[in-house]
């Protein structure tokens, strides 16, 4: 693979610009924008719309405007669900945050030993789907739990048990983005803080905290929307405790009620659309505080804050791996909690009702699907974003539809889906129950990240590539798979190591879409524990989280390989 560094050298023994190519390569380009734009809005913008749409209309398809949202408004359950979902997400976002910040500030600000190891632990609930942490709990606090006697005369069955899952599995999360921000806080603050002689807790009030202030209030939105939106937590151990997410499932699959469905679709979509513009502006704000001649913070070895800081972090580490250890020893038990001696027995799923290993294949199908298709369409998208000179409102259009998965819960797109995809007008009816649909929709609830993340490492490339391209009579596809993609490649294989692990784990995108030839690894979860059948459902979701695991470590090694063919000529810049 060529090297950008050669293009001038290797170009196939171009000549000089081909007559009417610049205005053949503009068409073309302005083409490919249009088609994005277009395939954006089919698969990403109308499905929203037709959940909107769908929430004015009333069972025999009349329009009835906000009649829809009065009857719910005027449904004490329905409200009471509204209600507790904001209590319970801002609850969970302040707990989960405050640990995160801690860890974050212990692997930032610190010299504690192992900071790799640790962190790598604290990140492992990535791999595992939100369900696996719900089911431990079970295993750790229900009826028959190894704790059990913890609780009192409580019950992990309820609000309890939905602020602790959803804790557990969003930590990860808050970390990323504090470790993030707090890493980018300049060193030159704290010595002048230093200099005057502030105490260790006035540095830390004074400038850690006001310095990581955006991202403490990201990670606080992000936590408060992922817990807002999950449908697995709330539906293993919410007991009778409703929340918007079960609502949704219990107005679509249970009452085939597809109007109020909608309505609560759509009032799930208003806190989640405010928490986006609410991000988008801190991440702004912080954008904006940084400093270019910012010097990074080098931390200096102090014994007894390091010692405390690995404490901290050990202990919230082991916590994680213990929830998780907990379903794989009970995955593997003969007889919980009777019989522990180990069996595969559990691992027979087509015994089992609502699972199978068939639906474990469309997992890893789906999930391979959408890492080629999401891989490749967010590269394609980042670069008709980027690269074009013109085109700038289709550019601007594409930027538009691309963001709009970061506003839209799984359980609202999923939603959308059925009601556009499934409609008797639509040409494309015949997606309805294929994997092909589960795909399309797992790419485009992950998409804007994906996008944002291909975007970043796109803009890295000096404009010069183009204008030398063009200057040689070089085709634009030819720079793009001689120059772009070679040095996007670690990206692009990140992108679909993203795209395979949330399309393993992911439930609410999907629980509404699958049809009888199309059940998933993550949705037998479900059904199997609806069935009873709990150590069953630990070991589909113990297999969900290897296979990400393994899926992980194989890409770290392709990527590894790819770094090594394709960026030595960074090396060399660098020497």
């Amino acid at each position: 693979m060529n090297e950008p560094g050669a293009l001038a050298l290797n170009t196939g023994g171009v000549h000089p610009p081909v007559p009417g190519l610049v205005q053949y390569e503009e068409r073309l380009q302005a083409l490919a924008l249009w088609a994005a734009v277009v395939l954006g809005a089919l698969f990403i913008v109308l499905p929203v719309a037709a959940l909107l749409g769908r929430s004015a209309f009333d069972a025999q398809g009349d329009y009835v405007g906000l009649a829809n949202f009065e009857v719910w408004a005027a449904t004490p359950a329905l409200l009471d669900s509204a209600l507790r979902s904001l209590r319970l997400s801002a609850l969970s976002a302040l707990i989960c945050v405050a640990i995160a910040y801690g860890c974050a500030w212990s692997l930032t600000m610190s010299c504690m030993p192992a900071k790799g190891a640790v962190r790598a632990l604290l990140l492992v609930p990535l791999l595992a789907p939100s369900l696996l942490m719900a089911i431990s709990l079970i295993y750790l606090f229900g009826n028959q739990g190894l704790l059990k006697a913890w609780m009192g005369e409580g019950s992990i069955y309820g609000e309890m048990g939905i602020v602790i899952g959803s804790v557990l599995w969003t930590l990860p999360h808050a970390l990323l983005i504090l470790v993030t921000s707090m890493s980018t806080i300049d060193a030159r603050l704290y010595e002048a803080a230093e200099t005057l002689g502030a105490s260790a807790w006035r540095r830390f009030t004074s400038v850690t905290l006001p310095a990581s202030r955006y991202g403490l209030a990201m990670a606080l939105v992000v936590v408060f929307v992922l817990v807002l939106t999950d449908f697995g937590v709330p539906k293993v151990v919410g007991g009778q405790a409703q929340v918007l997410a079960t609502d949704i499932y219990k107005q679509v699959i249970g009452q085939q009620n597809f109007q109020m469905g909608a309505v609560v679709g759509v009032v799930l979509l208003l806190p989640a659309l405010l928490a986006f513009f609410v991000e988008r502006h801190l991440r702004t704000r912080q954008a904006a505080a940084l400093g270019v001649r910012a010097v990074a913070y080098s931390p200096r070895p102090q014994a007894l804050r390091d010692g405390l800081a690995l404490a901290g972090c050990s202990v919230v580490a082991l916590v994680l791996l213990a929830v998780i250890g907990v379903a794989v020893f009970a995955s593997l038990a003969q007889y919980w909690p009777y019989q522990l001696q180990p069996s595969l027995r559990n691992y027979r799923f087509d015994d089992m009702d609502g699972g199978g290993w068939a639906s474990y294949g469309n997992s890893l199908m789906l999930a391979a699907g959408t890492a080629v298709l999401g891989a490749a369409a967010t590269f394609a998208s980042a670069y008709l974003v980027d690269k074009p000179v013109h085109g700038r409102v289709a550019r601007e259009l594409l930027s538009l539809v691309a963001a709009v998965p970061l506003a839209v819960p799984g359980l609202v797109l999923g939603l959308g889906y059925i009601l556009f995809f499934n409609h008797p007008a639509n040409p494309l009816q015949g997606l309805y129950g294929t994997l092909a649909i589960l795909v399309l929709c797992t790419v485009a609830h992950f998409f804007s990240v994906a996008h944002l993340t291909q975007l970043a490492a796109l803009r890295q490339l000096d404009r010069e590539f183009e204008a030398v391209s063009a200057s040689l009579g070089v085709p634009f596809w030819r720079t793009v798979w001689r120059v772009h993609l070679p040095v996007c490649a670690p990206t692009v294989i990140d992108v679909a190591g993203y795209f395979f692990v949330n399309a393993m784990t992911t439930v609410s995108a999907v629980v509404f879409l699958y049809g009888p030839e199309t059940t998933l690894a993550s949705v037998a979860v479900l059904n199997m524990d609806d069935a009873g059948d709990t150590a069953p459902a630990a070991a589909m979701a113990v297999l969900i989280f290897a296979t990400a695991a393994a899926a992980r470590g194989a890409l770290a090694l392709l990527r590894a390989a790819v770094v090594r063919r394709t960026q030595g000529w960074r090396q060399r810049e660098a020497a």
